[in-house]
């Protein structure tokens, strides 16, 4: 029997294939486990709205640890059992810094908040291919930075969509030099992300354990990108996906097939469900 009782998936490049879609056989493998008593959680960095077409297929998963760790949630009892934002003042600081290398700003809390024209060309920041979902979930402001600082508010986190990684690196010395209290993670081909201090995936794990009443120890968490770091680390088993960047493969415990040749499924059977 399997020591292990709760399972974390990363969406993009883990859960979901490069098509953002989860495939019928990974799909029937986590109502195998939900039917079996495990727990499982979403590990993402999106925010709570960007989830719901995804919950509405896979209804047995009821936790979340969204925004990169900044909200941990309870789908069945809609609890907000960990919530950790960014101050207002602070979230203008930042914006002010996107301005200056003209990224695509990205505001994530209860509502996922994008800039109207920037949003009509996210080809240009690398961000193509979430444009079908952006346009389910999205409010577009025609000038984000003036909207919020008029009537502003906590932020679970703030992505920063470069054109290139040049640029990136700029904002993200700018951020540095400040001396900001924020968590910085890669992603995709030009994203800043931007956390609390003390906000990661590997935080958000351990309050929900901590909830549950389940050791740490007995989690298993499968993820690809930097941003996924945290949360391996801290799970008592890290798995890799086959498409994973190589430090990556090289942080986890094992690896598995890529996210277009089912390894959810794979690590499922072979380790949530093993006899």
């Amino acid at each position: 029997m399997s020591q292990y009782e709760l399972i974390a998936f990363d969406m993009d490049g883990t859960l979901l294939n490069s098509r953002k879609e989860i495939t019928p056989l990974t799909l029937a493998a986590l109502n195998r486990a939900a039917d079996a008593g495990k727990k499982i959680a979403l590990s993402t960095g999106r925010c709570r709205p960007e989830l719901d077409s995804y919950l509405s297929l896979i209804p047995k998963i009821r936790y979340l640890i969204c925004t990169s760790g900044a909200l941990v949630y309870d789908v069945y009892t809609q609890e907000e059992i960990l919530k950790r934002s960014l101050e207002p003042s602070l979230v203008k600081e930042l914006l002010k810094l996107a301005i200056k290398e003209g990224a695509m700003m990205h505001l994530l809390d209860r509502e996922s908040i994008v800039q109207t024209d920037q949003f009509q060309h996210m080809e240009r920041y690398g961000m193509g291919v979430y444009k079908p979902m952006y346009e389910r979930v999205v409010t577009a402001w025609d000038n984000l930075y003036e909207t919020y600082c008029a009537s502003p508010f906590p932020v679970e986190k703030v992505n920063f969509y470069h054109t290139d990684l040049e640029s990136r690196e700029r904002t993200r010395r700018r951020i540095e030099e400040a001396g900001f209290p924020v968590i910085l993670a890669d992603a995709e081909r030009g994203s800043l992300e931007i956390s609390a201090a003390g906000v990661d995936k590997g935080s958000g794990l351990r309050k929900l354990c901590e909830r549950l009443n389940i050791p740490v120890s007995r989690t298993i968490a499968a993820g690809d990108a930097d941003n996924d770091i945290s949360i391996l680390k801290a799970a008592g088993l890290s798995v890799a996906m086959g498409n994973a960047l190589p430090h990556i493969r090289e942080l986890a415990d094992v690896t598995v097939s890529d996210c277009d040749h089912d390894g959810c499924a794979e690590i499922i059977d072979s380790w949530l469900l093993a006899e």
